[in-house]
């Protein structure tokens, strides 16, 4: 199960790299979580914080079927691993 965590923890850090490789999304997350890049470094390893950045994704859906694409997944997987990193599992 740690192994799984870790996976998800991973697979959500991508997502989270993808989503703030343009300046506009990345805005617009600090916008919609209230977050400072500050703040977002230092909580960047929390799955809260992991799971909030996948459900920002899941909110637009273009952008999430693009970061799926473009991580070699779908956009279920990212949901999925959302749920588990909601979950804590």
């Amino acid at each position: 199960m740690r192994d799984e965590q870790t996976n998800d923890a991973a697979t959500a850090l991508r997502a989270l790299g993808w989503t703030l490789s343009e300046d506009a999304r990345a805005e617009r997350l600090l916008a919609l979580t209230g977050l400072t890049p500050d703040g977002l470094r230092a909580r960047v390893g929390e799955p809260a914080l992991l799971a909030a950045s996948l459900r920002f994704l899941e909110a637009h859906e273009p952008d999430l079927v693009a970061c799926a694409e473009a991580l070699g997944l779908t956009p279920l997987q990212l949901v999925e691993t959302r749920r588990r990193l909601e979950m804590g599992s």
